[in-house]
């Protein structure tokens, strides 16, 4: 094996996947057509790698919803309230919830904007190796060596599969998913053997934990874990693979013990693997696969750089392979089909499919001649000086004293204790995407698009009086996702065509890049605010996206640091906010919904990165009247590591996720003497199921042991863009009774 990569994208050229699926869910589909269809994929994928010239090709990547959920029912890790289903219907309530039964937890993968299903483990949780189909990496393994494609199958590894896990409901005091260890490597040891039996010369697993903060304790735990798997008598060769940043020297050290064969290195989000691989001495017996191609951004691999930290390998292992950062499903899967993009920009860009050639072209110059001259620096990004000197000329940004802000805004907005509202998308129909896809192939004009944008706005505001929400949005009809339309209006981004990445399940978005410096040459709300308010007494939002989701949800350029690019954006979103405020919207939304994503994935780097994403967010919001309510949200992210970063944002009202995590935030808050305006999400938009009155009622008399009254805001979890509009008027009809009886009490 010369080169590999660690994963591929699952979704299809065309988002097939995306298709089957919303259809097996809408009925429209039986199980047969959906498993017809992932065979089908996952087919074109290891054929097109072996057709590349790649050498290792993986397997088990491909996932009808989640690689960890996967895990999840591959080792049985099935909750009881689950167990009466079945099949797809068992594997898909796990994940997004049936009306009777709520969904599985769902959070952010590390640092990525990638979900997983949280595994819920208890001290009654037993572990065993699910048989037939269900046992995933040996039916795929077979598939693949059916079409002569000899392949390596993937796996979330034993330790980071337990140290993602929570404890289930009702595990005592003190217990750990990590406690049960021992006997989820047992079945990972019968899965070997297993796929040693079929034919499986190699077998990777995913360990991307160690490269975060470990204990001793778990670094011990790593240690026992793999001298229990490499000691296997008939095994297949392992590969442990870490990524997404450096590992530590403790955990090299323990893993370089063991009998484990190679060892995956992150050399892109972690250059310090090199130093770390030397400070142990090496690993002279096993093969390290050196992570040069970018798994996580779209720019071209600087093949100077790649050739000059494998050569570095040369003297620290027994062979070097050549091969990605991280698995690619995190980029787009071909640039070939993008055919609009402005050359100079283009020309800079590598998706999957373009990675995939890099990686094999680096193998070989590898393997002939290391001192190959390198090719030229790839075309530089632009410029521009007027953001530059205006950022110079700003200081520290600060808003006027929370107290006096509070005061102001009661008298000035008029709302009752526990004030409805909601996140800020309304349901976007068939005919909303229609009028957009219409609008932008040039089928209608601007003014008819305008038109029926403005009679969607119209019809979102009468239903949300009518349903008696006190704080009102317009819905978002215009916008095709949270990130992409204001890239789509700002200088220095480039939107796609085709440019999909998986964000969870069937939820897809095609992420902008950054290429240059970042300027708004014209105001990008302000026309549907200002008429959506022009329809109400009732205060309507204005929504924004906040500068650190902007980056967290672009490939972002990586010639300055993110710091500098966080504030180009900041300046243009505090240029729309002031022309918001100016046109007489009083309550702004900034959401940060990935503050806590980008976090660094080892502590010594969270203080550095939350100044610098809290001073972003000051700059763009701190320039408003204290009578202008200014509003954040966020979701599906640990946040009880970043309360006080919460907190120095200085929003006048949060909005977080809260329900599918059990109301966790409140404690959070409770300990932290939170003092802003928070509004804990009572009921998970991600699933279909309409929760009952009584349960969004105990989820706000949860939260109001943390909140008084005053300052506690009623909301669904996120925004409701993906939801049917008779879920949405039923849940949202619950969620405003909800609170008429906790006020009323």
């Amino acid at each position: 094996m010369n080169t590999t990569i660690l994963g591929y994208p699952r979704i299809g050229p065309r988002r097939e996947l995306k298709v089957a699926t919303e259809d097996h869910w809408a009925g429209r589909a039986d199980d047969a057509a959906l498993l017809e269809t992932g065979a089908r994929l996952r087919a074109q994928v290891w054929t097109t790698l072996r057709d590349a010239g790649l050498d290792g090709i993986p397997s088990n990547t491909f996932s009808f919803y989640d690689q960890v959920l996967d895990t999840s029912v591959l080792v049985d890790a099935v909750p009881a309230r689950y167990r009466h289903l079945s099949g797809l219907d068992r594997y898909f309530a796990m994940a997004r919830g049936v009306q009777d039964v709520p969904a599985l937890e769902m959070t952010k993968w590390f640092d990525t904007n990638y979900h997983y299903i949280v595994p819920e483990i208890g001290p009654d949780t037993r572990f065993r190796l699910a048989e037939g189909s269900a046992s995933k990496p040996l039916v795929e393994y077979r598939e693949a060596k059916a079409l002569g494609v000899d392949t390596r199958p993937v796996l979330v590894g034993p330790l980071t599969y337990l140290l993602l896990a929570k404890p289930a409901p009702g595990a005592p005091a003190g217990f750990r998913p990590l406690d049960l260890l021992d006997g989820l490597v047992d079945v990972y040891a019968e899965l070997l053997e297993r796929l040693s039996g079929a034919g499986a010369s190699w077998v990777q697993l995913d360990e991307p934990a160690l490269v975060a903060d470990r204990s001793a304790e778990e670094i011990e735990a790593l240690g026992r874990a793999y001298a229990r798997l490499s000691g296997l008598t008939s095994r297949p060769r392992l590969l442990v693979a870490t990524y997404f940043g450096s590992v530590g020297a403790d955990a090299l050290r323990v893993l370089a013990g063991t009998g484990v064969e190679g060892i995956g290195l992150d050399l892109v989000a972690g250059p310090g693997n090199l130093d770390v691989l030397a400070s142990v001495g090496g690993v002279p017996r096993k093969t390290v696969v050196a992570g040069v191609v970018d798994g996580r951004n779209v720019w071209r691999a600087d093949a100077r750089r790649a050739k000059a930290a494998c050569a570095a390998l040369l003297g620290l292992a027994d062979r070097v392979v050549v091969g990605t950062s991280c698995s690619l499903q995190h980029v787009p899967l071909d640039l070939e089909a993008e055919t609009s993009l402005d050359p100079s920009v283009r020309e800079r860009l590598a998706f999957a499919r373009q990675k995939v050639d890099e990686v094999v072209a680096l193998g070989r110059a590898l393997n002939t001649d290391v001192r190959t001259t390198p090719e030229g620096p790839a075309p530089s990004a632009g410029i521009d000086h007027r953001v530059r000197a205006r950022l110079d000329m700003l200081g520290d940004a600060h808003r006027g004293d929370r107290a006096t802000r509070f005061a102001v805004q009661r008298a000035a907005l008029g709302l009752p204790d526990l004030a409805t509202t909601t996140i800020g998308s309304f349901p976007q129909t068939r005919e909303i995407r229609r009028a957009r896809a219409d609008h932008r192939a040039g089928r209608i004009s601007g003014e008819v698009y305008t038109g029926l944008m403005q009679d969607e706005i119209a019809r979102v505001i009468a239903f949300q009086e009518k349903l008696g929400l006190d704080v009102l949005v317009h819905g978002e009809p215009e916008r095709n996702d949270m990130v992409q339309y204001f890239a789509e209006q700002l200088d220095g981004f480039a939107a796609t065509e085709h440019g999909w990445v998986q964000s969870y399940g069937s939820r897809y978005v095609r992420p902008p890049i950054l290429h240059s410096d970042v300027a708004r040459p014209r105001p990008m709300t302000v026309r549907w605010a200002t008429y959506a308010q022009s329809l109400t007494d009732r205060p309507v939002k204005g929504m924004l996206t906040g500068p650190v989701t902007m980056l967290a949800w672009s490939f972002v350029r990586d010639d300055q640091p993110l710091a500098d690019t966080a504030r180009q954006v900041a300046l243009a979103l505090r240029d729309e906010i002031g022309d918001l405020e100016s046109a007489g919207i009083r309550i702004i939304q900034v959401d940060e919904p990935a503050l806590r994503e980008l976090l660094p994935l080892r502590s010594g780097g969270h203080a550095a990165y939350l100044a610098w994403a809290v001073a972003a967010f000051r700059l763009a919001t701190s320039g408003v009247a204290d009578s202008t309510q200014i509003h954040t949200h966020m979701c599906y992210s640990e946040f009880g590591e970043i309360i006080e970063a919460i907190g120095a944002l200085d929003a006048d009202v949060t909005s977080v996720e809260a329900a599918r995590s059990h109301m966790e935030l409140v404690a959070d808050l409770r300990a932290a003497g939170y003092a802003n305006g928070i509004g804990p999400g009572v009921y998970d938009i991600h699933s279909p199921r309409v929760p009952s009155v009584e349960e969004m009622e105990e989820n706000l008399r949860r939260a109001l042991q943390a909140v008084e009254p005053s300052r506690l805001w009623v909301n669904p979890d996120c925004g409701l863009k993906t939801r049917a509009y008779p879920e949405t008027e039923a849940s949202l009809r619950t969620m405003v009774e909800a609170a008429h009886r906790v006020r009323q009490a």
